[in-house]
């Protein structure tokens, strides 16, 4: 979406996202970048068990990697508007895998002014290459009260 401004975005607005490709690799530097070594995200072995009814199948992607997707996307969206991604709340619903292809969107929810600002609650979503959702959540994106 090509937005200029506040009042020119309308409710059901789509933000697009840039997509991911899922690979070990980009997994493995997740890993070093938030020094989290679950073994969920790298021992093969180790994701033959099941975990309570849960059998994943091999290793996943780390959920907050969607979280980082989600925050690139609003970001590179907001910024140019003068806007601030300020709140971001997120589920995790299907696992990631390497192979796997993701992206985030979103869809404007609502519109609000406030005497300091003006408000965009946003749907997001991150879908993989079938189109199934794999986390979801709401944004808040804040712009400059109106001049």
């Amino acid at each position: 979406m090509t937005a200029k401004s506040y009042e020119t975005i309308d409710v059901g607005a789509r933000i697009d996202g840039p997509s991911f490709a899922v690979s070990r690799e980009s997994i493995r530097l997740f890993c070093d970048g938030s020094l989290d070594y679950n073994p969920l995200h790298l021992d093969d072995d180790y994701m033959k068990n099941s975990f309570g009814k849960t059998n994943f199948g091999g290793i996943i992607m780390h959920g907050m990697n969607n979280f980082g997707l989600i925050t690139r996307m609003l970001t590179d969206w907001a910024e140019p508007l003068g806007a601030t991604h300020r709140r971001l709340e997120t589920r995790w619903l299907k696992p990631v895998r390497p192979g796997d292809t993701i992206r985030p969107s979103g869809t404007i929810k609502h519109k609000t002014k406030s005497t300091k600002a003006r408000w965009m609650l946003i749907d997001v979503v991150v879908s993989n290459q079938d189109g199934m959702a794999v986390a979801v959540g709401e944004a808040l994106v804040e712009f400059p009260a109106a001049a």
